[in-house]
């Protein structure tokens, strides 16, 4: 199968032709194509492997990724002086070992985070134009390298609805997507799965491209194109839907759960199927034992699911205690992962 995709791939280049097409895109989804330095993703027949085998062999969960929300674990506010940005990113990369030990395969992050539990943040890794701050690349680089030897994934969010007025125009959107997955590739990391943006429909963002579902298939678009290797897509709002053109342009789709009842995840999953992609949910704010049903309800409908802790890891001060976060939530990701 491999040598097929590469196969395909090679006479697209050596034609000239375009990797996407028009209608329903497709595309060789095949993010190892040499020697894997450190750990590195992929998708095979719909499931997710790491380091070419499968995830959480002979469990529920084999071929899926199970996922905690820490975006704000590269955070900075460049208007408080009190906030150590290195110190905070210092806490959660030493407790990584001990997510990946109760299952979890993937960690979100964004580079312009999220809501730290009170406005007026700022906190972006693009300059105004869409270049790139290296102080938030070396936080960034620090938690790749500790993932990547903890065999583990990391969901690279680049917008956020109240950061992505800090570019000045869609053009800087553009500049700041493709720096991105340039400096992803170029420091050759591959186990970077990269989202677009974090809840695209909000209606906090500024920017129209990050605001409509047309514009998330041109980033995407944009990123497949420039770069093969990297598998993207962008999330949704909490409801768990998705528009029908991002689902045919997307590597695999992003659905969000927090005010999805449990009871009707199953349905939520359904609808997403048809389009034979990995659906991967990474955001739910359920807690305890009403997180754990969401979890186990996403596994056994064939999705992954991802924890998102308010209180604990989004909002400031930020604590990142490992499984201790949660518990009751820790305690069933282990179960579905190893049974």
């Amino acid at each position: 199968m491999i040598e097929k995709a590469m196969s395909a791939l090679f006479l697209s280049l050596l034609l000239g032709a375009p990797l996407i097409g028009t209608d329903d895109p497709v595309r060789p989804r095949v993010p190892v194509t040499g020697p894997i330095r450190g750990t590195a993703i992929s998708i095979e027949e719909g499931r997710w492997l790491i380091n070419r085998q499968p995830t959480y062999p002979g469990s529920r969960a084999e071929g899926l990724l199970m996922n905690v929300r820490m975006v704000n674990a590269v955070f900075e506010d460049q208007g408080r002086a009190d906030f150590d940005a290195e110190a905070n990113t210092t806490e959660f990369a030493e407790k990584i070992p001990d997510y990946v030990a109760a299952g979890v395969r993937a960690f979100t992050l964004n580079l312009q985070g999220g809501f730290p539990g009170y406005e007026g943040a700022i906190n972006s890794a693009f300059n105004s134009d869409g270049s790139l701050r290296d102080p938030y690349l070396r936080r960034l680089r620090s938690i790749l390298d500790v993932c990547s030897r903890n065999g583990a994934i990391v969901i690279l969010g680049c917008f956020y609805q109240r950061q992505d007025q800090l570019l000045k125009d869609e053009e800087a959107v553009r500049a700041g997507l493709l720096n991105a997955a340039g400096w992803v590739k170029k420091s050759g990391f591959t186990n970077v799965l990269l989202e677009v943006a974090n809840e695209f429909n909000h209606p906090g963002f500024d920017h129209a491209i990050l605001k409509t579902a047309a514009g998330q298939v041109d980033l995407i678009r944009l990123v497949q194109k420039k770069f093969p290797c990297l598998l993207v897509s962008t999330s949704g709002l909490g409801d768990g839907q998705m528009p029908e053109e991002i689902c045919k342009v997307a590597d695999f789709l992003l659905p969000h759960f927090n005010s999805t009842p449990v009871a009707e995840i199953p349905a939520r999953i359904q609808a997403l199927k048809r389009f034979g992609k990995p659906i991967v949910c990474n955001e739910d704010d359920k807690t305890g034992a009403e997180a754990a049903a969401a979890g186990e309800a996403c596994v056994a409908n064939g999705a992954s699911w991802g924890f998102m802790h308010d209180e604990l890891n989004q909002h400031y001060p930020f604590t990142f205690g490992g499984v201790s976060d949660d518990a009751v939530v820790y305690a069933k990701l282990r179960e579905l992962t190893t049974r």
